[in-house]
């Protein structure tokens, strides 16, 4: 039985307020069953027949659930839920409850709630198959609507948008030896309790339990729609077994091409991609890290040291549309996600995983925590955070920003003209530099980390744009990548973040990095 217009039994119900979870139920429960599960084998998740696992993508879209069955559909709370069915690529289901003040109670998979492509699918489709996951649906836009934002299904991914975005960049509960040569493992939420919420409640709060071959972890996650919305964390990890590459509040994203790479064959469209750069705040330093993004030829593994995280993101800096002239894709309208950390997380690495892609349809990029303090059985891990999705402003950098990266041939006239030299264009706006005088004496810092010559760097205000251009001249060294730093200071004071790039070895601008 379950309390919502899915298969309630007592519309009554709906209209109880909700102030504290059911006395039954705590998170220290989830805990447990997580503690619980590390300490025997691994069990996987059932999964679905193999019909539903190999539809076609528009067989699958065809199910759909029925809005007006949503929970809490008919009650006075803002929020619904709406169950996400099993099938292609989501193909074990997950066990659902229901936390109010009655109780805590599964939520029952019924096949009446959902419409389907053809009358065979819907007979084949077993009474008892279960739910993917979850949507999320809040009046964002306005008191007489239901707006998505935030989707919890398949393995551990969540997507979630703030109120003008498209969905595009993911979340994931955890990371596992991703981009390692053995393999990535992929943990799955295999349970939530959802907590119904107030009347009046802006946020609602749900639980997740996690679970893998070297990894089970108990969640506790409290959602708030808004301009930005905001999915606070707790995570409680217990290992099984020892971990190579743990990767804590990952993001995952896309990127084909971009300003700074060439355009593939027969692509009309300028730029596309959901994210154009990893953003990282290290609070030990005070520094502000911009590394675009890149599509490259083979996999890339990047490590960014940092003395104390306060936060790391994969960004969509350019939402001008211009850039994409996709107005079904909406690529200008793709959220940025920023991971806010909670305490202090120790020393480690931000990692930025960059998988090679030929299409748009293949999501390439990974961004995630690693500790630096082994992950061993039988040692817990304790994290707190928040990961924000809304615009490209919403890491709050007081610095100007990097908004653009190009890179020329330097050989040719008016790229430099000099033989294997390359040209580097950084536009800059933001933060202080916006308050400057075309006319002030803007500076660039170069810094070169592997061999290579820095011909000529120079920086020059367009009007045109309300920019600070860095131009830059540099010739690696024959058959070797080229790692550069830069950013924008006057006399007394940095005034932009820093941006780095690498520039691969043998790289001759005809390829698609």
């Amino acid at each position: 039985m379950l309390r919502g217009t899915i298969l309630i039994s007592a519309a009554s119900c709906l209209c109880v307020p909700l102030n504290l979870p059911a006395a039954d139920f705590s998170f220290e429960q989830v805990i447990t069953q997580a503690r619980e599960r590390a300490a025997n084998a691994y069990q996987p998740p059932k999964e679905v027949p193999r019909f539903l696992q190999e539809l076609s993508f528009d067989d699958y879209q065809g199910i759909r659930f029925k809005p007006e069955n949503s929970l809490w559909h008919d009650s006075d709370s803002a929020f619904r839920v709406m169950p996400v069915p099993t099938g292609l690529f989501y193909r074990r289901p997950v066990q659902m409850h229901i936390v109010d003040e009655q109780g805590t109670e599964p939520l029952t998979f019924a096949k009446s709630q959902f419409t389907y492509p053809n009358t065979e699918v819907e007979r084949l489709v077993p009474a008892d198959l279960g739910y993917a996951g979850f949507k999320l649906t809040f009046p964002l836009k306005g008191e007489d609507q239901q707006n998505q934002f935030l989707v919890f299904a398949g393995a551990s991914y969540f997507r979630a948008v703030g109120r003008d975005n498209n969905f595009g960049i993911s979340g994931r509960g955890l990371a596992i030896d991703t981009g390692m040569p053995g393999g990535e493992e992929f943990p799955d939420f295999v349970e939530f309790w959802l907590e119904r919420p107030a009347p009046d409640a802006t946020s609602m709060t749900f639980y997740g339990l996690l679970d893998s071959p070297s990894m089970s972890g108990a969640y506790r996650f409290v959602v708030t729609p808004g301009e930005t919305t905001a999915l606070a964390v707790e995570s409680v990890l217990f290992p099984r077994k020892d971990v190579e590459l743990l990767g804590i509040a990952p993001l995952t994203s896309m990127f084909y091409y971009g300003e700074n790479s060439i355009r593939p064959r027969g692509e009309w469209r300028p730029e596309v991609h959901d994210s154009d750069g990893l953003l990282i705040h290290d609070g030990g330093t005070g520094e502000w890290f911009w590394r675009p993004l890149r599509n490259p030829s083979t996999l890339r593994m990047d490590y960014f040291s940092v003395q104390n995280l306060r936060g790391f993101g994969l960004l969509q800096r350019d939402t001008d549309f211009r850039s994409y002239q996709d107005p079904e894709a909406i690529y200008d309208g793709r959220p940025s996600s920023w991971v806010e950390t909670d305490g202090n997380w120790g020393s480690g690495k931000v990692v930025l995983v960059q998988i090679p892609t030929a299409n748009e349809t293949n999501d390439n990029i990974v961004a995630f925590w690693q500790p630096s303090d082994p992950v061993q059985h039988g040692k817990p891990i304790q994290r707190r955070y928040r990961v924000l999705f809304g615009d490209q402003t919403i890491a709050a950098s007081p610095l100007g920003s990097a908004q653009e990266t190009f890179v020329g041939d330097g050989t040719r006239v008016g790229g430099g003209n000099q033989e294997g030299a390359l040209r580097l264009i950084v536009d800059f706006a933001g933060g202080p530099l916006d308050a400057l005088d075309e006319n002030a004496a803007v500076l660039g810092e170069v810094q070169m980390q592997h061999d290579g010559e820095l011909l000529e760097q120079f920086v020059q205000y367009l009007p045109a744009l309300k920019r600070w251009r860095l131009s830059m001249l540099v010739r690696p060294a024959a058959d070797q990548s080229l790692a550069l730093r830069a950013y924008l200071h006057s006399a007394e004071h940095t005034l932009s973040e820093t941006w780095q790039y690498e520039i691969p070895a043998g790289n001759d601008m005809t390829t698609a990095e």
